[in-house]
């Protein structure tokens, strides 16, 4: 059994991890820790865990306690990791980072962007993206893996199969991209107060979100030159999911069959990627709960332009579940082992 520890384990995050791993038929989470929840019971916490997690949160220190496991999932806020982290501490343990201490390679870009200084420098290059369908080689060889935002992984997932074939005019990306509440995490907070967000839509870090440069990263890695986009997150009144709606020029014209064959080059045998049948587009409720992408486009031909639809759950395939895919890869296990679950629904 691979044992497991959840540092940062009673946020939204954390506690999809603890959830996922339960189910998970090789894994067995041996450490839970919480700064905010110390030394109470989990099930205390979370009230879907009474009968079954009877484990105490303890605050622990990551160079102990990496001797002790095999992989540890780090999720706590960004900046605390690459404080935490060393070559010391990886040459015991696998580290899945779903903070984003380490998904970009420049540091100067990490600092402009999240206004602090990162901590560690030399372990940057050592970090895999761990963007589970197109890093999969990567992934497996690493014992530090950069899990990806919930909408990067998104974005992305819609796009690589056009980037790579070379097919849309690398200026023209637009993602507009909405989430549910829990995305902005746990922590109280006045713009995620009911009151304040329910009956109500609206934009947020309008042509400054975090996740841009992350986007933009990996657009540029594989097309082999630098790539812009215009990407303007919003938040909708609901617990969970997020649907991306990415638009682009496209190079030359293409019938609606080419496309679905680029797509399906790529995606025909991933597990976890739904491609949806013409005319029917991707919705939140039919991948609430599971590890799935679903995507779904159509072309505008009078303005040469293609609509790309994707949607996940943030919390499952933007930041738990793939970061359990992540380790499943690591350890030489089946991909999705322990992430089979069906789609909830109604929920």
């Amino acid at each position: 059994m691979i044992k497991a520890g959840i540092l940062g384990a009673t946020g939204y995050a954390g506690q999809e991890l603890v959830r996922i791993l339960y189910h998970h038929p090789e894994v067995e989470i041996k450490v839970l820790s919480s700064n905010k929840h110390n030394s109470q019971v989990y099930n205390s916490i979370y009230g879907n865990f009474d009968k079954i997690c009877e484990l105490k949160c303890e605050e622990n220190e990551l160079e102990t306690i990496a001797k002790q496991l095999d992989v540890i999932f780090l999720s706590l806020p960004h900046g605390v990791t690459s404080k935490l982290l060393s070559d010391s501490i990886l040459k015991n343990v696998k580290i899945i980072d779903l903070s984003a201490d380490f998904r970009l390679k420049s540091e100067e870009v990490y600092e402009v962007w999240y206004k602090i200084k990162h901590n560690n420098k030399n372990l940057l290059n050592q970090a895999v993206y761990g963007l589970s369908e197109w890093k999969r080689k990567q992934i497996k060889e690493s014992r530090l893996v950069a899990n990806p935002g919930c909408y990067p992984t998104c974005a992305l997932l819609c796009l690589l199969p056009l980037i790579k074939e070379g097919i849309l005019e690398d200026d023209s990306i637009i993602i507009d991209a909405k989430s549910g509440v829990s995305g902005a995490g746990r922590s109280l907070n006045l713009t995620t107060h009911f009151s304040e967000c329910n009956e109500s839509i609206k934009a947020y870090s309008v042509n400054s979100h975090r996740h841009t440069p992350e986007i933009e990263q990996q657009l540029s890695e594989l097309y082999g030159n630098e790539i812009s986009v215009t990407f303007t997150p919003h938040l909708i009144p609901m617990n969970r999911g997020i649907l991306c709606t990415c638009y682009g020029n496209l190079k030359n014209s293409f019938s609606y069959d080419e496309i679905e064959q680029f797509y399906e080059k790529y995606y025909q045998n991933e597990f976890f990627i739904r491609l949806t049948k013409k005319g029917v587009f991707p919705e939140t409720k039919w991948i609430k709960g599971s590890n799935y992408c679903d995507i779904g486009f159509t072309l505008n031909k009078s303005a040469n332009k293609i609509i790309i639809i994707g949607a996940i759950d943030n919390l499952v395939k933007g930041a738990a579940g793939q970061a359990v895919q992540n380790m499943n890869l690591m350890f030489n296990l089946g991909e999705n082992m322990g992430l089979k679950s069906i789609p909830m629904f109604p929920v």
